[in-house]
């Protein structure tokens, strides 16, 4: 009887598939795989990196696909089509996130311009975000502190050079991101040379380890069961960082408060602001009940979290790409030479007047966008997308890495061709290229991002030859992340260009 009953156990499942499966379809709800295990869904269907996976499945059910993650319903996009519906016709409806376990403990429903929930307040830090601490005029305010930072990174490369040996590049970028942006904050530099508080310093570089490695998406988020289990330690490491993280950013506060009080705020006036802190603590001044030093500390957090290993990972991989193409190298070589010249360096107001560079930096975007499936959505309502009902409280990823290497959308995707985006009235050219995402989610980083790569990646151009350590191409591989690393940190000599040999005699 028993053994009876086991051969009656795959008939009984594969009808509840079956029936489960044209249930689906009569909701006129999104194609999705037939095979959903109970409490997993399709989570055994997946494999890193996931933007990959997530786009073989694509390939085999379409540009809009309903997957189950464990007890969370996830809507896939991988087409421009789809990508407008969702951030554009639907634009609203997706403008909340879900709740995760990677946002979870820097602020959902109050401080975090990333992770707050859709509504008025986060309407307003948005506009703080964008007019008060990355608007052009404040960009422009600290551009002396990018300037500064890249000349430090070209001096180090100097060295380099002189001694013929590698260098590692990604720390390279990583230290210099991370120096610029601390410095806009706080008016404070934690890595190479020059650090005035060593062990405030050694403080800072372990929370950012921390952070790195436990922003990431968690299991536990998708099988509820497994947070009382395993997850539950990781978690407790989230608030334990947390708790680190805002204490740093409250000394830090605190620190700049005395310096604010010194001069008051009529000093904005006279250009005597030196950092974003100290712009937003004019803001309290004014309305001391709303910007509170909590919104100040998770703002700051944000900013120096989305700010510095994605815009460290393009330059890296920028560099690699020219690595494997110097034809394209030579030829940015010869646009700087040609329109900066060899008494100066590159200045950021230059990088509007460097077309190919900025084709470099678009097509390296395309082929490698720091965040590959944008950061989720969640539906706050029912909607269609690409013809499909999705129900309210749908999880969004958009796959940002399969639209911009499908061959429907770019001729020869997986070659290195910046000449390509030369034709194009717009970068974006719709929603075929979203590297920073789209709607009222975008990223308001993008004017600074922009400005950090162009000028960290052309001033590399513009000062040194570059050579990969052997014959052999450099690897593409990717890494394990959410920002798409490398495999493998990036090696590379240097040598100093007889073109700029007096440019840098001076630096």
């Amino acid at each position: 009887m028993e053994t009876l009953n086991l051969v009656y156990l795959p008939l009984i499942y594969a009808l509840y598939i079956l029936t489960k499966h044209l249930f689906h379809k009569l909701q006129k709800l999104p194609p999705t795989p037939l095979l959903s295990l109970p409490l997993l869904g399709h989570l055994p269907l997946l494999k890193k990196p996931l933007y990959r996976s997530l786009a073989r499945i694509s390939a085999s059910y379409g540009p809009v696909v309903l997957l189950q993650f464990g007890s969370r319903r996830v809507l896939v996009v991988s087409s421009p089509s789809a990508a407008e519906d969702c951030l554009s016709k639907n634009d609203v409806v997706f403008a909340n996130r879900p709740r995760l376990l990677a946002g979870k403990h820097i602020g959902y429903n109050y401080t975090s311009l990333a992770w707050t929930s859709y509504g008025d307040h986060w309407r307003n830090l948005r506009k703080v975000s964008s007019i008060e601490v990355l608007s052009a005029h404040r960009l422009q305010l600290l551009h002396g502190i990018r300037a500064d930072e890249v000349r430090t990174m070209v001096r180090a490369l100097g060295r380099a050079a002189a001694e013929r040996r590698p260098v590692d590049m990604k720390a390279t970028f990583f230290e210099l991101t991370m120096n610029v942006m601390m410095r806009m904050i706080a008016g404070k530099r934690y890595y190479g040379e020059n650090v005035d508080d060593v062990e405030e310093a050694r403080r800072f570089r372990e929370i950012v380890r921390e952070t790195l490695r436990l922003a990431t998406s968690h299991v536990g988020d998708f099988v509820p069961l497994l947070r009382w289990l395993r997850v539950g330690r990781v978690e407790e490491g989230m608030v334990e960082l947390q708790r680190k993280r805002n204490v740093f950013m409250q000394e830090l506060v605190e620190e700049r408060k005395r310096s604010f009080r010194s001069y008051g705020a009529a000093a904005e006036e006279e250009g005597r602001m030196k950092t974003m802190i100290e712009m937003l603590l004019a803001l309290q001044e004014k309305e001391p009940d709303y910007y509170t030093d909590a919104v100040i500390r998770s703002l700051m957090l944000v900013m120096l979290i989305a700010g510095t290993d994605t815009s460290a990972g393009t330059m890296e991989w920028a560099l690699s790409l020219l690595l494997n193409n110097p034809h394209a190298l030579r030829r940015a070589q010869a646009e700087i030479d040609d329109r900066v010249g060899h008494g100066r360096l590159l200045d950021e107001a230059d990088i509007a007047e460097l077309p190919y560079l900025r084709c470099v930096i678009n097509e390296t975007l395309r082929m490698f966008p720091a965040g590959p499936l944008l950061i989720p959505h969640e539906s706050s309502d029912e909607c269609v997308v690409g013809g499909y009902r999705v129900p309210a409280g749908t999880m969004l990823l958009v796959n940002a890495w399969a639209m911009h290497n499908d061959p429907k959308n770019w001729d020869e995707p997986r070659e290195f061709r910046p000449e390509r985006f030369e034709k194009l009235d717009g970068y974006r050219d719709g929603f075929r290229l979203m590297p920073f995402g789209a709607g009222r989610r975008g990223c308001p980083g993008e004017p600074l991002a922009v400005r950090m790569v162009g000028l960290g990646l052309g001033t590399l151009i513009q000062c040194f030859d570059w050579e990969r350590l052997g014959k052999e191409l450099v690897d593409m591989s990717e890494g394990a992340g959410l920002s798409m690393p490398r495999a493998t940190p990036l090696m590379a000599y240097c040598r100093a260009r007889p073109a700029a040999a007096g440019l840098l005699a001076t630096i």
